[in-house]
This record gives C-alpha cells, structure tokens and sequence, in this order.
C-alpha cells in the first residue's frame, strides 16, 4: 500500500470516525492497525505516519543530530539490513524534540544529544524500547533511570581508536609548531621566525591520563616520536607497557609531563579532573590537550592557568558547554558563551569543533558498529556492546 494511499485512508478515518471499522475492513486492515495509524497522524502528521506504516516487520529507527555525512555512511552501513527502517533528524533530542520518536522501536543518539531521565521517560512512553548510542562515551546518559525502565542500551566502544588519538597528536604539533600563526605570516608574504620557536616531541615526557583503546593508539604513536610515556589509569594494560609506558600516580605524572593528554571516560570522578589544583602540580608552561570530554576540565581554572603561563599551551577538540555550539554552522550568529569567547582570545590555545572521530573509516566503523547492534536487537538477540546494567 503506498504512502498516499494510506494517508487518504487515514484522513478518511478522521472524518469519518464512526466509520472507521468498516474502511479497515474494506482495505485489508484490522481495526487497531488503522487506529494507531490514525493516532500517528494526529499526534504528528504525515512524516510519522509514514514511519510507522514502513515499520511492518521491520524495526524502526528515529536517528537525531543527523549531519549529511552521518547519512551518507549510514545509508551504506544499512544497504544489506532489511529488517531495519531508519528515518534521519537534524534535530537534537532533547525535551522539546522527544516527541519525534513516537512510534519508533529505538532511536540512535550522540554525544550532544540529551538522555537525562525526563527524555528516557518520554521516550518510553512514546514506545522506544532502545537506544543506540553512536558514540564510545555515555555520560550523557542516565544509565540508573535506563535500567529501570527496561531499556536496551548500546555503544560504540572502539570505532576507531587512531582517529582521536592522531587528532591529539595534530593539536600537540600544531600548537607546538605555531603552524596556524606560520601559515598566516607566510601568506601575508612574511617569513620571519621569531616567535615561532618550538620544542622536539623527542624525548619530551607526555603523560596519558587514561589508557583505554584511544590512549593506547596515542601511546604507539608517540613511541614513534620517542617521546617517554608516562601513563595514569585505574587499570593499566600490557599493550602500553609493552611500548614502554611508564605508569605511575596521577601526581607523578602532572609534575613529570611536559604535554598532558586526557583520554580517560567523564564520570563522577573524573569530572574537572584537570582544576585549579591539578593545575598547580604541573611545570610551569604544560601544554595540556583534551580530545575526551568536555568537563574534565575546569574551564576558568584552565583560563586562569593561561593567564599566569602556568598552561603554555592549550589545545582543546571539545568544550563543556559545546551542545549549543558544536555541529553547527554559527558564522552569522552572536556567540554569547564568553566563557568560550574568553579562550578565543588566547594566543597559544587552538579549539577545534569536536573532529578527532572524524575520519571515512572511523564513521564507516561507527555506522556499520551501530547496525549491528540494532539488528541484534531486531532479532531479539543480546547486542554485542550494549551497556550491561
């Protein structure tokens, strides 16, 4: 049945309520089916009323914070899986955006997108019994409020670890080097080189907080350099030491490392990790470099930090409050974060809009990743990285 003849029989439905039983009949539908559809228009219109007649058979999917090159490798992730129906949003989830996901079986998150209590339950209500996060982190997720209402949870834990772990490294030699500051003097027909002096990352000491798949790939990369490793994390790994990462305390390291990478998950403990404290522990003019999350850091004692040349370097792929900046096009707007705006103004600090994962095998692994997991949960199989309550 096409799409418009069902939206016809819909309207039919609506202007004719008593009536109802019989033009199901008439079409080959049970009454309830035709009910729902008829619910599904009411509550929002001919878009979802199309999303819930593909799902016959098939699990159907609301993917929020959609961009087009999401699209482009989801679509060829989903070429071969038949059983799914996927339906892409640019929207952000959140509160007022909950309310798309009516109708859908699960819906596929990231990392901006908002999965607090009240958009977990409103999603449940709505009938959402999933949810695929497109992302290794999940601390926007309440994982408590998850539990309780039954929902399946799903990750993507090691999509391509070298793609935030070589952006890292980008940012350490791009603000070591004054490659940005370079590249404008030159086209500006300038080639002098005072103040463009850096330092060797051989032989540098670089401390990784947290080794999980991203730090290790940093570590192997920075082995290359040789550069010595010093490492913190609750739970070393042979790999690390095998590249001959030293691990050691986490105050060793802030007073040992000259560069200072974070790749540890944002948690209860490890939130502002890096503050006013921490920062007083390392040499003065550390470079310190975030590609994990956010609120690691304390971002006014990192500002401060910059201001006395305790931090000489900063260089930043993500920012606390980036969900209302980030992903997006804000050229023509007025940014009134001047928290964020306070960072521009530093020289030696290079933010970049949250690209470390962004590269062709990274979103084909995530995509192919994220398919996966959902067929499982089509076939009502356990999900390979779901989050085990």
């Amino acid at each position: 049945m096409t799409d418009a003849k069902i939206e016809a029989l819909v309207i039919r439905a609506l202007t004719e309520p008593a009536k109802l039983g019989a033009i199901a009949g008439a079409n080959d539908l049970t009454t309830e089916q035709l009910r729902e559809w008829v619910e599904a228009y009411r509550d929002a219109g001919t878009e979802r009323l199309r999303a819930l007649s593909a799902r016959q058979g098939r699990l159907t999917v609301a993917m929020f914070s959609t961009q087009p090159y999401d699209r482009k490798f989801f679509e060829g992730a989903l070429a071969g899986a038949r059983s799914l129906h996927v339906d892409f949003f640019r929207e952000r989830l959140t509160p007022k955006t909950a309310d798309m996901a009516q109708g859908y079986d699960a819906i596929c998150a990231f990392v901006n997108d908002r999965l607090d209590a009240p958009v977990l339950e409103a999603l449940a209500r709505r009938g959402v019994r999933a949810v695929a996060l497109r992302c290794a982190g999940f601390n926007n997720l309440d994982l408590d409020v998850a539990k309780d209402l039954g929902l399946i949870v799903t990750r993507v834990p090691g999509y391509s670890p070298e793609a935030p772990a070589e952006h890292a490294v980008a940012l350490m030699l791009a603000l070591n080097r004054k490659l940005i500051r370079s590249h404008r003097r030159v086209a500006e027909g300038n080639f002098a080189l005072q103040g463009l002096l850096g330092f060797n990352l051989h032989l540098t000491t670089v401390g990784i907080i947290g080794t999980g798949q991203i730090g290790t790939a940093l570590a192997r990369i920075l082995h290359g350099f040789g550069c010595r490793i010093l490492a913190y994390d609750p739970q070393p790994n042979d790999d690390c030491r095998t590249l001959g990462v030293e691990y050691v305390e986490l105050d060793e390291l802030l007073d040992q490392s000259q560069v200072i990478s974070l790749h540890c998950p944002l948690n209860e403990s490890t939130r502002y990790l890096i503050d006013s404290a921490t920062i007083a522990k390392m040499p003065k003019g550390v470079m310190l470099i975030n590609t994990g999350r956010g609120a690691l850091i304390d971002t006014s004692a990192v500002i401060q930090g910059l201001k006395t040349g305790q931090i000489g370097y900063l260089g930043l792929d993500v920012y606390e409050q980036e969900e209302e900046l980030f992903f997006e096009d804000r050229s023509f707007e007025i940014i009134t974060d001047d928290v964020f705006q306070r960072l521009l103004t530093f020289p030696n600090v290079m933010i970049t809009g949250h690209q470390g994962f962004f590269t062709r095998q990274a979103l084909s692994a995530i995509a192919e990743s994220v398919v996966t997991n959902l067929l499982a949960i089509e076939a009502n199989q356990p999900a390979p990285d779901a989050i085990q309550y």
